[in-house]
C-alpha cells in the first residue's frame, strides 16, 4: 500500500463531497457512492458472522469474500477499473454448489433464523441484495462491469445457503413458514 492513513480525518468532505479512487470528487449522495456504502455494510454483516462459531470452511470462505467485497469496493471507487473477475464469480458458483449439494431440496419457503449463525447468515444475505439493488440503479447512470454485480447476485444465494447449513451445524433444521399461520 503506497499511501499509509496516518491521519483519520481530512476536512475533505466537510462540504458534502467524498473522493473517487480517480481523483474526481462527487456528492456523497450520489448513486456510486450510496452503493460504496451498502458494499461496506455487506462487508460489515459479514464481519459479524465471522465473530460467531463457523465450521473452519465456512470460516475460511467468509474471509476470503471480505477480501473479494473489499476489492469490489475498490472497482466500484474508480470508475473503469476492474478488480472482480469471472474466476472469483465461479468460485462463489462452486461454493454454492459445494454446500447445497447436501441439504434437502426445499419444498417450502423458509424463515430467517434458527441459530443465531444462521440468522446473521440472512441478515448478510438481506444486506448484500441491497447493495445489489445499488449497483443497478448506478448502471442505470453510468457504465459498469458486469463482475460486482454477478459476484453480490452469488453472495447472496450463497449466504442463504449458508443460514441453511449453519443451522445443521448448531443442531437446527430450518425455520419453516406456514402459508397463513396466524390467519
Amino acid at each position: 500500500m503506497g499511501n499509509r492513513l496516518s491521519k483519520i480525518y481530512t476536512r475533505t468532505g466537510d462540504a458534502g463531497t467524498t473522493g473517487l479512487g480517480d481523483g474526481r470528487r462527487v456528492s456523497k449522495d450520489s448513486l456510486r457512492i450510496h452503493a460504496l456504502g451498502e458494499i461496506d455494510e455487506t462487508n460489515s454483516v459479514v464481519g459479524l458472522l465471522l465473530c460467531e462459531e463457523l465450521p473452519e470452511d465456512v470460516r475460511a470462505l467468509l474471509t476470503d469474500v471480505q477480501h473479494d467485497l473489499f476489492d469490489l469496493g475498490g472497482e466500484v471507487c474508480i470508475p473503469g477499473m476492474s478488480m472482480i473477475t469471472d474466476r472469483q464469480v465461479t468460485h462463489l458458483e462452486n461454493e454454492l454448489d459445494r454446500f447445497n449439494e447436501p441439504l434437502e431440496a426445499l419444498k417450502d419457503f423458509i424463515l430467517p433464523g434458527g441459530t443465531r449463525a444462521a440468522a446473521l447468515a440472512h441478515h448478510a444475505r438481506t444486506v448484500c441484495r441491497r447493495a445489489e439493488r445499488a449497483l443497478v440503479a448506478v448502471a442505470l447512470e453510468e457504465t459498469i462491469n458486469d463482475g460486482p454485480r454477478q459476484y453480490l447476485n452469488r453472495l447472496s444465494d450463497l449466504l442463504f445457503v449458508l443460514g441453511r447449513v449453519l443451522n445443521r451445524a448448531g443442531g437446527r433444521g430450518d425455520v419453516l413458514w406456514q402459508k397463513r399461520k396466524n390467519a
